[in-house]
């Protein structure tokens, strides 16, 4: 079964029939754009991200989207099929634990706002709950959060998506950083002016 059938059920090929879309993704389909092992492009990309949102579905088949977050690296990755990061104490609601405890099929989405380049990751999640020393590998260094369990991601086939309409966003950090460094070369430039003046004076 190609990857890709995890997402193009035989519902969503008959419409890409109909839409006219089918041709194309048949061609990247052969040419093997829908891989199922991780790659440096998408290690990379996991590497940077402070945030993700997390879909699951309870055995009826009710979605939920969550999000979850942290320092750059919070989301690991283990091996060539598995993503990994601590779950840090929330809203006690637990509906994602008892979700994957019915349906282990999760997706994740990854944006990367700055760049305007996203990736959908499709694949099953588990909860690993009594064991501080798989906890203690996930956990950021440095970071002050509450670790209550694990979460293990298998991944089935991910996706590269196309930029549009992803709106161009910045983290406070890079702004202030930016402002700083402008700040600091008006400084330099304006004590530069005022020399240049105090000998032409």
């Amino acid at each position: 079964m190609p990857t890709s059938d995890v997402v193009f059920t035989p519902t969503v090929k008959a419409i890409q029939e109909r839409m006219g879309s089918r041709p194309a993704y048949a061609r990247r389909e052969e040419a093997g754009a829908w891989p199922s092992a991780i790659t440096p492009e998408l290690a990379a990309f996991v590497a940077e991200q402070t945030s993700v949102f997390l879909a699951t579905a309870n055995r009826d088949g009710q979605p939920y989207i969550q999000h979850r977050g942290g320092p750059p690296g919070f989301l690991r990755v283990l091996d060539a099929h598995r993503l990994g990061f601590a779950d840090f104490a929330g809203n006690r609601q637990y509906i994602t634990v008892g979700n994957l405890a019915d349906n282990p099929r999760a997706a994740l989405l990854l944006i990367d706002y700055v760049h305007r380049r996203r990736v959908k990751i499709w694949g099953r999640a588990q909860i690993v709950e009594g064991d501080p020393a798989l906890v203690a590998t996930l956990m950021p260094e440095g970071y002050r959060a509450r670790p209550e369990r694990a979460l293990l991601f298998d991944i089935e086939t991910f996706d590269f998506n196309c930029p549009q309409h992803i709106p161009q966003r910045f983290e406070a950090e890079d702004v202030a950083r930016a402002i700083a460094q402008r700040d600091q070369r008006i400084d330099a430039l304006e004590r530069e002016l005022a020399e240049l003046k105090a000998r032409l004076d």
